[in-house]
């Protein structure tokens, strides 16, 4: 009876036998080849509290400052704001450019937090504009903004 050998990259040998007198193919396993022992990394976690772990403990929690600056941010949400800087957008559409210096619109967002951490967003405000556009009537978009583009109307 002929018999065909594969290796395969997990490292267990088949061997498949043409065909058994029952006409179904035979499988069968052979124990792993040697293989280079491999580094392995294992974490353990103590269970239980002392003055050490505790203060380490508390060091990894987020930070209270983060809270606060979520708290803050989310008061200012919905507020009116003025842009104070010359400032142009090229987004949107059907219009070459817009110049948002000195428009109005309304604080949408703060990006500067995302699923509880404080991320660094370069213009973390979203604000929302609406803008006339000939033939379309009012448009809205969206800007990010630093704080210090615009004040709080």
């Amino acid at each position: 009876m002929n018999s065909l050998s594969f290796s395969f990259p997990c490292c267990w040998a088949v061997s498949f036998s043409k065909l058994t007198h029952t006409g179904s193919l035979a499988l069968a396993h052979y124990p792993r080849t040697p293989r280079r022992k491999s580094r392995r990394i294992s974490c353990e976690v103590a269970i239980g509290s002392d003055s050490a772990t505790s203060s380490a403990a508390a060091d990894l929690s987020p930070s209270t400052s983060s809270d606060e600056e979520e708290a803050a941010a989310s008061t200012k949400i919905g507020a009116r704001v003025r842009v104070t800087v010359p400032l142009k957008v090229y987004h949107v559409p059907r219009v070459p450019e817009v110049d948002i210096t000195g428009m109005e619109g309304e604080l949408k967002q703060y990006v500067g937090l995302w699923k509880g951490k404080r991320i660094s967003a370069n213009l973390p405000y979203k604000v929302q504009f609406v803008v006339d556009v000939e033939g379309r009537g009012a448009v809205k978009f969206f800007a990010h903004l630093k704080e210090d583009e615009f004040e709080y109307i």
